[in-house]
């Protein structure tokens, strides 16, 4: 069992060991059906792989961490994903090279990776200037976010990972969006050792 530091038993209890195995294994396993995938449309682009690991990384995860009884699946965007202890686990892949979590950057602002992490993120360590102007340009957010109660709160998943290299780096933790620049911004992230 991986070693569990005191922000994850925190976080999940007497679960944080099983889910620093799985969610490793998860990835691991969710990158091996990609690649087979390519492989088995023999297409020039890596279109086929990165749409694959997009759908594998929820399925595995979905599969892996049901087995945990505390674990309850919910349905977002037409994909399973779990909450385990009022905590929802989102992976992200987030570079195809072996880079740091600092520089995670989701390609757009908004849509539903961004209000899922701007409405159950942490709080923003800086809060934005109020000047008494109204946000009526500020879009509604995602109506499947609905479906998640407002005291879940989110632990991104992000991992680096390539068809040729495989997962190289996963770290788990919470993390604010920066709208100007789309980075994450991380309160906390640990690295979660890939499964050989």
């Amino acid at each position: 069992m991986a070693t569990v530091t005191p922000w994850a038993r925190e976080t999940f209890g007497d679960r944080a060991g099983q889910l620093a195995d799985l969610i490793p294994a998860s990835l691991v396993r969710a990158h091996a059906r990609a690649r087979n995938g390519h492989e088995g449309v023999h297409t020039q682009t890596l279109e086929a792989y990165g749409h694959g690991l997009y759908a594998a990384q929820f399925e595995e995860l979905a599969v892996s961490l049901a087995s945990l009884p505390d674990a309850t699946p919910v349905r977002l965007q037409s994909r399973t994903l779990m909450v385990v202890r009022d905590h929802l686990i989102y992976p992200y892949c987030y570079a195809k090279k072996d880079v740091p979590v600092t520089a995670a950057r989701l390609r757009r602002a908004t849509g539903f990776r961004a209000d899922l992490i701007r409405r159950h993120g942490p709080e923003p360590m800086q809060q934005a200037f109020d000047f008494g102007l109204d946000d009526s340009d500020e879009p509604e957010t995602h109506p499947d976010l609905t479906l998640l109660s407002e005291d879940v709160r989110l632990v991104l998943v992000a991992y680096a990972c390539s068809m040729s290299q495989g997962v190289m780096r996963i770290e788990w933790g919470s993390a604010e969006l920066r709208r100007e620049d789309r980075y994450l911004i991380w309160h906390r992230h640990e690295p979660l050792p890939p499964s050989p």
